[in-house]
């Protein structure tokens, strides 16, 4: 298979950048019970991988956006991954805070950000939205022409699909949670009855009650 998306899913399993775990979900921190877990640091410790990532997020932002003129990472997990990319597209780069400093400053956007700019923002997982959107709105205060967003891995919830429409951003991800179960199904990471559960979970993942399963 020759797609990114496939490619990127099956090197997250082989690092357990995303582990998936039908038997035994995980918590998160909203509270829903998850059968997957996906944590994108662990790209930054594997050279090879580190490397190819930081090359398709910059060959997507300059493919997606072309007019991009500065590239912003939404922090903390992205920062690392952006200032990767942004170096292999010779663009500047600032990264966005959850929330203002409550010192110095007071900035919630580090960086040189001219008012004006055309940024692409780069984000290392969206799964509701939430903070990828409150880091758009933070760069749009500022200022900022936000043309888009170009992120790692997005687990595709309906919500985030129109949490983004609404906030007028175009999103554009390297793999999603449907290549990633396709890889996982194709190389026997997962059998097909515990594909089936992790496709449910997806269907209404804050409603997901593992027992049922």
């Amino acid at each position: 298979m020759d797609s990114i998306d496939r490619k990127l899913a099956g090197e997250l399993l082989r690092i357990e950048a995303v582990l998936l775990r039908p038997d035994d979900p995980f918590t998160w921190a909203s509270g829903w019970h998850s059968p997957i877990y996906c944590d994108n640091r662990r790209i930054l410790s594997d050279p090879g991988l580190r490397a190819k990532v930081a090359g398709w997020l910059a060959e997507t932002a300059l493919r997606e956006f072309p007019g991009a003129e500065t590239v912003a990472g939404v922090a903390t997990g992205a920062i690392a991954h952006g200032v990767l990319a942004t170096e292999k597209m010779g663009k500047p780069f600032a990264y966005v805070r959850p929330a203002k400093k409550d010192h110095g400053t007071g900035s919630q956007i580090e960086g040189v950000l001219l008012p004006g700019s055309k940024v692409v923002v780069i984000e290392d997982l969206v799964s509701t939205g939430m903070s990828s959107l409150a880091a758009v709105a933070a760069l749009r205060e500022a200022g900022a022409d936000v043309l888009g967003m170009v992120a790692i891995f997005t687990y595709g919830f309906e919500i985030a699909a129109k949490r983004f429409e609404e906030a007028g951003v175009r999103l554009v991800t390297l793999s999603d949670y449907g290549a990633l179960i396709e890889e996982a199904t194709a190389t026997g990471y997962v059998g097909a009855s515990d594909a089936e559960v992790l496709r449910r979970w997806r269907l209404d993942p804050a409603g997901w009650n593992p027992t049922a399963d």
